[in-house]
């Protein structure tokens, strides 16, 4: 795995470019860097780099210095009087060649930013200042609109359509984590506008609520009105495979979404004890924090797919419609995170629903090894997928002649559940079913499941890459003629609860 320095060192020696700036910052902020952030927000994004010269050499921070330029960073950045509307931006510190740089990523806003009341634009050459281009600022304001959705303004919504109780629920929660929050002295107004959820329309000059603002607080009414089609589909499918368990259909604002997304995991998902360092976390809710943050936060809200949460024996799925930006399986340890809709991403995380872009992914990745013993796949598309392996219930209520041997466990509970060891009642039938080669849909037709590409997606597959039956046809998983049995270790396991 491809370590932090030396991708920086690949970033250097590439060479400042479109998404790439260099700043000397020995032992203070370049007044440009304010610029070059401005510009970043307006194009598609960028790394600034703090401590490398223009040339690429790596000189480093002042180590006496690099707090006090951290601090004027982020309080500038965060300041409407520098950049306009304010962003929240993370800068980490990192070791290239022995020097301390500071490292800051920038991701591309919805919205069009003012450094010091003018507009920066990026290019190769590095920033341009094209406040009085007035073609260059229209085109940037209409290419924003296209590419986000969520800063569609309904001038006929207002304050009476939202959430009172809910908006000042979320200033509180803001003051208390930040008790200089602007958020603080605002009313809801102010405190809207604040947010970007109130805007004005650059064409028609009309006024009024934005698509994030009737998602995030609206009224259940107004909101459905708004955006008919939204909803999170909440469901438990274990015993009931072909219907469900337990389902809660969601189509109430993105926060209490939230909420009622991480209530239904709390009821469906044991929090195995775990220790970091001295401190007894929850991993569970560092996890799937992530995942409820991202289900909502990163969805394309103009499509009418709806999203998903599904927990399985082992796993749980999600589904979200998505505007992808490539396509296939990410390496979540080695991709740019891109901010979907950077204005609800915003807000989650100024009421501690969300991390830092990128750094809730490393968190999840960090987890999931712990807590269901392998690492979460991730697949953008024009839906985006995750799964997520998880342990199962009941230990010590699973009389011990059903226990399987822990030699023959998997390490990822997906078959026998990591914290139980107890075989679900699905995967006896399919291996006692394999004991004689049979077709997938022999195996379907004699456990009684409905669904083909239920069974083969979430079972058969499951039960191959733990081992537990193989192919006849190997080299030809496809072949009309392929047949599945029961490998010696799935026979040990048939032969524990018999």
């Amino acid at each position: 795995m491809e370590s932090t320095e030396s991708k920086i060192l690949e970033m250097i020696r590439k060479g400042e470019g479109l998404d790439l700036e260099f700043k000397a910052c020995r032992n203070q902020l370049n007044r440009d860097a304010y610029k070059t952030v401005c510009a970043f927000l307006n194009r598609h994004g960028g790394t600034l780099l703090l401590g490398v010269q223009d040339n690429g050499e790596v000189q480093g921070i002042e180590p006496d210095a690099a707090a006090q330029i951290r601090k004027d960073f982020v309080t500038a950045v965060n300041n409407p009087q520098k950049i306009t509307p304010p962003t929240y931006l993370a800068i980490d510190e990192v070791v290239v060649d022995g020097k301390p740089l500071l490292r800051v990523y920038v991701p591309e806003s919805s919205q069009v930013h003012r450094c010091n009341g003018r507009i920066y634009d990026r290019n190769e050459d590095g920033d341009l200042d094209i406040t009085d281009h007035t073609a260059q600022v229209a085109q940037l304001y209409q290419r924003k609109q296209v590419t986000y959705s969520e800063n569609m303004v309904f001038p006929h919504l207002g304050l009476d359509d939202l959430d009172r109780d809910l908006i000042a629920r979320c200033r509180k929660t803001a003051t208390l984590r930040w008790e200089d929050h602007p958020w603080k002295d605002l009313d809801d107004l102010e405190l809207l506008q604040s947010a970007q959820l109130y805007q004005t329309d650059s064409e028609t000059g009309k006024s009024g609520v934005t698509r994030a603002g009737i998602l995030l607080l609206g009224k259940q009414l107004p909101l459905l009105r708004t955006v008919p089609h939204h909803r999170t589909d909440l469901i438990l499918r274990k015993v009931n495979l072909d219907r469900y368990d337990d389902r809660d259909f969601v189509d109430v604002n993105l926060v209490e979404s939230y909420e009622r997304i991480m209530a239904f995991i709390h009821k469906h998902l044991p929090d195995p004890f775990y220790l970091e360092g001295t401190t007894s976390i929850s991993i569970r809710d560092a996890i799937f924090r992530e995942v409820a943050s991202n289900i909502l936060i990163h969805r394309e809200y103009t499509n009418a797919f709806p999203a998903k949460l599904i927990i399985e024996y082992g796993q749980v799925r999600t589904e979200n419609s998505n505007r992808p930006h490539g396509f296939g399986r990410l390496d979540p340890e080695n991709f740019t995170p891109f901010p979907k809709n950077p204005v609800i991403a915003r807000f989650f995380r100024q009421i501690g629903r969300a991390d830092e872009l990128g750094s809730g992914m490393r968190k999840m990745m960090k987890y999931s090894r712990a807590y269901g013993g392998d690492d979460p796949e991730l697949v953008e598309g024009d839906v985006f997928r995750m799964v997520i392996r998880v342990p199962e219930f009941g230990e010590k209520t699973v009389p011990e002649s059903q226990q399987v041997p822990s030699k023959y466990r998997t390490s990822t509970g997906q078959v026998t559940g990591q914290v139980t060891g107890q075989v679900a009642p699905w995967i006896s039938k399919v291996l006692s079913a394999c004991v004689e080669p049979r077709s997938s849909a022999e195996i379907q037709m004699l456990t009684g499941m409905k669904h083909r590409e239920t069974f083969q997606r979430n079972y058969l597959d499951m039960l191959l890459k733990d081992g537990l039956i193989e192919r006849t046809i190997p080299d030809k998983p496809r072949s009309r003629h392929q047949r599945y049995r029961t490998t010696a270790k799935g026979k040990k396991i048939l032969e524990s609860i018999q």
